[in-house]
C-alpha cells in the first residue's frame, strides 16, 4: 500500500509539470513590472530592400503606351492563369548575382535596393536610351506578393503568397491556421534569407514587446517554425483534466495489477 502511496505521489507531481500553463498558451501579455499596462509600439517602417529568388512586378507607362509595350508582361490578358503564376511566368526574377533582365537595357543590379530606389534608377536608364522628358514616363515597381511559408505546430504547414506589402508574424500564421496549445509561442523560429546566407531568428509571441521585434513583419522567402512543447511528446495531456483523466487511467491500471498478484 505504501509503494501505492508513493507511486500516486509521484504521478501527482507529472500532473503539474506535464500539463501546459496557461500563460503559454496568450499572445502578447505584458511581462514588465510597471504597474501601467498601456504600451506604445513602434513600427518597422524601414523599406525592404530587394534580396535573390524575389519577383518584381514592374509597369512602365508613358504617353504613347505603344513604345512601352516591350517592356510591360504580355500575360495580363491570360485570364486562366492564377496571379501567382502569372507572377512568376511574367514577373523579373532576381538571379543569383542580383541582377534582373529588363528588355532592351538588359541586366540590371536591384540587390539591395528598395521599390522606389528601382523605379528611380529605370527611369533614369530609359530616359539615357530610349524615350525624352516630354515621354512623360511612369513606373511602378512591386514585390510579386510576399511568399513565405510555415512548418510545425501550425494548423496547415505549407507555403503561401499573400499580396500584400506588408505583413507581421501575426497575420502570418493565421493565414496558416492557428498554433495549437500543443505549440511553443515563446520560442518561434524564423529562417530569413539575407546576401551572405540564411539566418534563424527566435521572438516570443507571448510577449507584448514583440511587436517592437526587427522580424515582426515577414519578408519574402521567409521560414516560420513553431517548435511543438515538450508536453506533447510526453503524451499526458495538454490540460489539467487531460492529464488527470490519464493519471487516473494509470493509476487504476497499476491498482488492478497489485491486488492481482497480492490474491495469488
Amino acid at each position: 500500500m505504501n509503494k501505492l502511496l508513493l507511486l500516486t505521489g509521484l504521478l501527482l507531481c507529472v500532473l503539474s509539470t506535464s500539463c501546459i500553463p496557461h500563460k503559454d498558451t496568450i499572445y502578447l501579455q505584458n511581462k514588465s513590472t510597471a504597474i501601467d499596462t498601456t504600451q506604445v509600439m513602434v513600427e518597422q517602417l524601414k523599406p525592404y530592400r530587394v534580396q535573390i529568388n524575389d519577383i518584381l512586378n514592374i509597369r512602365i507607362k508613358v504617353l504613347d503606351q505603344e513604345n512601352a509595350v516591350i517592356f510591360n508582361p504580355v500575360g495580363d490578358d491570360n485570364l486562366n492563369a492564377s496571379s501567382a503564376e502569372r507572377s512568376y511566368f511574367d514577373g523579373f526574377t532576381v538571379d543569383i548575382h542580383g541582377n534582373i533582365r529588363i528588355p532592351s537595357l538588359g541586366k540590371i543590379n536591384v540587390l539591395g535596393f528598395t521599390a522606389e530606389e528601382i523605379e528611380n534608377e529605370l527611369k533614369k536608364k530609359l530616359l539615357e536610351d530610349q524615350f525624352k522628358e516630354t515621354a512623360n514616363i511612369f513606373i511602378t515597381v512591386k514585390l510579386s506578393g510576399l511568399r513565405f511559408t510555415a512548418n510545425g505546430e501550425v494548423g496547415s504547414p505549407g507555403t503561401i503568397t499573400l499580396f500584400q506589402d506588408r505583413v507581421n508574424i501575426f497575420e502570418a500564421i493565421a493565414n496558416v491556421g492557428e498554433i495549437p496549445v500543443t505549440g511553443n509561442k515563446k520560442e518561434v523560429q524564423i529562417i530569413r534569407q539575407y546576401p551572405q546566407g540564411q539566418k534563424i531568428h527566435s521572438i516570443d509571441l507571448t510577449n507584448v514587446n514583440v511587436m517592437n521585434s526587427p522580424y515582426y513583419y515577414i519578408q519574402p522567402n521567409d521560414i516560420i517554425y513553431v517548435r511543438p512543447l515538450k508536453q506533447k511528446s510526453l503524451g499526458t495531456g495538454t490540460t489539467a483534466v487531460q492529464t488527470l483523466g490519464t493519471i487516473a487511467t494509470v493509476v487504476s491500471l497499476i491498482t488492478t495489477t497489485i491486488l492481482l498478484f497480492t490474491r495469488l
